[in-house]
Order: structure tokens, then sequence, then C-alpha cells
């Protein structure tokens, strides 16, 4: 009753917002600061997220009116270039009660998914919001294409050695190829935060090290009973860190999404006006080698390379609703390889595509016996993609792209994304699905 009283005069004080920023600002924070002094007298957590429920829609209502002012005044005005990660806690900072702060995240990031109040529901909002926003989205979609500072610390070095260590990654370069390889066999080669971000880390490098024409995306041997001495080229979202909490909506879900693919996609930004309309971009052409699946996240990226060399019995599927969340950008860019009644059964029906199908080959441009095949295959298609010259090849992917998928049309997808599937996350029913279609409960860290 204590808590329904609260939540009651909370509701009930709700200001309306009149597109004046000083004068929604004063009464928006003002609702926020409410609710903080709420939530202090509040250790259930059901009670603490109908506060959160009550305090959402005046923080998107802000956002839908001001998206462009908040980021401004985040970027001195569009002149800093400032990552999605460290974004979200400077409007924290900047701005108290519209999104959690970097406490609080890392709070809720020690506990298992099932318990958490939803905090990143209200980051999936804000991030929404400026995406939507013409202006503010397009100067973010493309500071996501900037190199990350720690490929530029190891750019020197790589350059040197040919070879580099990124942890759950590695990349070395083999004439002209930069053969980047994911290393996480406990899970398979599925993806998580850190195994996303060292991903990134060597894609930076691939394009900025000028001896590299081409990117090789492949997986690493696992030591799994079934997959023992095998290569798997990537098992998707790694759901046990999902189930425990690992898995972070920004770091993760969205990072992915605007810098990992989207630099195999696009490359790196290069310009200065990102409204000229020009895609000023350094790219290279990447192909994928595919061996024994490519699962979730790892179906996603076979969606953004120019080649997919596969072995012959492995397959590629997508099954999101088995987990109960959007696999990625691949609602967006499917429907394109597929056709759209074909991405509706991936996605919603579970269907997978094996490789030696007619309908894998569509996702798939060559098939491979065995993983000494899948060398010879790699050098010679690598040779094939720059056979016109580099130049030519970085020109015609873009041109392709130019037509297939504006990167306008990329920012409004993703503002649709960030809501949607930060309400995916943090839903019952992932809960559900993870421990009826993975057996979690038994799953360990």
């Amino acid at each position: 009753m204590r808590t329904a009283a609260a939540t009651g005069r909370l509701e009930g004080s709700r200001p309306a917002l009149s597109g004046r920023l000083t004068n929604d600002a004063k009464h928006a924070f003002a609702y926020f600061e409410a609710g903080r002094a709420t939530l202090e007298g509040l250790t259930a957590r059901e009670e603490r997220m109908e506060v959160h429920d009550a305090l959402r829609p005046v923080r998107s209502d802000f956002m839908a009116r001001h998206a462009e002012a908040v980021y401004a005044e985040l970027t001195a005005g569009f002149r800093d270039e400032i990552r999605v990660e460290e974004l979200v806690f400077e409007a924290a900072e900047r701005f108290p009660g519209l999104v959690p702060t970097r406490e609080a995240i890392a709070a809720e990031q020690r506990l298992p998914q099932a318990e958490k109040e939803g905090l990143e529901v209200d980051q999936g909002v804000f991030l929404a919001r400026l995406l939507a926003s013409p202006r503010a989205g397009l100067h973010l979609v493309h500071t996501m294409l900037r190199p990350r500072p720690r490929a530029l610390d190891r750019l020197d070095e790589f350059r040197v050695t040919g070879s580099a260590d990124l942890g759950l990654a590695h990349l070395e370069r083999r004439g002209r190829i930069g053969h980047l390889e994911l290393r996480n066999p406990r899970f398979l080669n599925a993806e998580d935060d850190g195994a996303t971000a060292a991903l990134e880390i060597g894609v930076d490098l691939v394009l900025l090290d000028p001896q590299i024409e081409v990117g090789v995306l492949r997986g690493g041997t696992v030591d799994h009973p079934r997959y023992a001495g095998r290569r798997v080229f990537n098992a998707g979202i790694n759901l046990t860190h999902l189930y425990h909490g690992q898995i972070s909506f920004v770091n993760f879900m969205i990072a992915r999404e605007l810098g990992l693919l989207s630099k195999i996609y696009r490359g790196h930004w290069t310009g200065g006006d990102f409204e000229s309309g020009l895609e000023e971009t350094s790219e290279k052409p990447w192909m994928a080698a595919v061996e024994s699946f490519a699962i979730g996240g790892g179906c996603q990226l076979l969606l953004v390379m120019d080649r997919v060399i596969a072995e012959r019995g492995s397959y590629f599927n997508l099954p999101a609703r088995k987990e109960g969340i959007i696999p990625g950008s691949a609602n967006l860019r499917l429907p394109r390889l597929v056709g759209e009644r074909a991405a509706r059964q991936a996605i919603m029906f579970e269907r997978a595509f094996q490789a030696d199908s007619a309908e894998g080959a569509l996702l798939c441009d060559r098939l491979v016996e065995d993983s000494q095949a899948m060398d010879v295959a790699i050098e010679e298609d690598a040779a094939q993609l720059t056979s016109s010259g580099a130049v030519s090849a970085a020109a015609n992917r873009k041109a392709m792209r130019v037509g297939l998928e504006p990167v306008d049309a990329f920012r409004r997808y993703m503002a649709v994304y960030a809501r949607e599937q930060s309400l995916c996350m943090h839903s019952p029913a992932l809960i559900r699905n993870l421990e009826d279609n993975w057996n979690a409960k038994q799953r360990r860290l």
C-alpha cells in the first residue's frame, strides 16, 4: 500500500512538458529527484520497478523534445566524439535522473538477469531518442566508426610484428590478408562483452594497417567434447553470461551493432562532416570462413561480409525466438539476401539454412570440404577480391552499400532497436526462454 501511494503521488505530480528546454529541465529533473527520494525508502525489487516505470514516460518525453539539445550539450556542440559506452554515463552526470549512473549500472551488473531492476531500459529509451534525432543520431553513428583508442595504442606494435593477442581474439597478418580469429573455446566461440570488444579492436587494426588489403574472420579451435579439435565460427551471444547478468545492453547490444558490425560493413569514418550525405570512409573487403556453424550473432556477421566461404555440413541460423531478443540488425539485412518470407521463418520460426542447400547458397558463396581446403579458398578468394586493386574493391562495396542500406536508414533502424532490445532483455519471458530452451539454471560462468 505504501508503495502504491508513493507511486500514485509520483504519477499525480508528473510534469507536463512544454518544449522549452529550460522550463522542461527544471520540472523534469525535480520529478526525477522525487523519484530518487522515493526509491531510497524501498528495497523490494518489484516495488522499485514500479517507481522506475512511473519515471520512464517523463524521461522519454523529455528526450523526445530535447534529444538534439541534450546531445549538443554532451558533445560540446557536436565537436566531441564520445563512444556510446561513455555517452550514457556522461548524460547521467550532466542530466541527473535522466539515465542511470555508472555506479547504479555496475551494481546491476553484479546481479543475475532475473534479479535486475531493468535500469538498462532507461538507457535504451535515452539512446532510442538520440538515434531517432536525425542530427544527433547521425553524429553518434559516425562517432562509433572511429578507431577505438586501444586499437590506436596497439597499431605501431602490430605493424612491426604482424600479430596481436587481443585476449578473446587473435589477429595475424599473412601477406595481404588480416586473419582475425575469435578465441572463446569454453563457450564454443560465443560472443560476450569481452569478445565483442576484442573483435572490434582486431577489425580496427585490419582497417588501419596499410599492408592488409583483405580481412578474414574465422573461429578458433574449441575443446567442447562434441567439437573437440575442430574450428567453430561463432555460437552467437553467450547465453550463460546473459542468464547470469553479464551481457551489457550498451557495451554489447548497442556497441556491437554501431561498432564491430558497422566497421566491417562501412569501415572507418574519415571525414568531418557527418551531415554531408557523402560516405567518407576508409574500408576494406571482408570474408568469413565458416566452420561447424554460424549461430545467432555469427549469422548476423555473415550479412555484412563481401564473401562467405563455408565448410560443407555447416549451417547458419538465428534462434532469437528461443532467446526472446532481437537478432541485432538481421531484421534489417536478412530479407535482402533470402527474401522477407524466409527471413520471417528464420527469425520467428527458427528456420536454419544448411550451407550446402539452395537456401544456404543465398548466405554463402563457396563450399569447401575441410579446414585445409578452407585455407586454400581463403587465399584464392582474397586474391580475387583485390585483383583489380584494393581501391576498386573498396569503391565497389561502398557504391553497393549506399543503395542497399544508406547510413540514415541504419540510424532509424537502430533507434527502434535500442528501445525494443532493452525491453526484451528485461522481460520475464527472456528468463523463461533461457531456462526452457537453454537449461540455463545448470550453466555456470
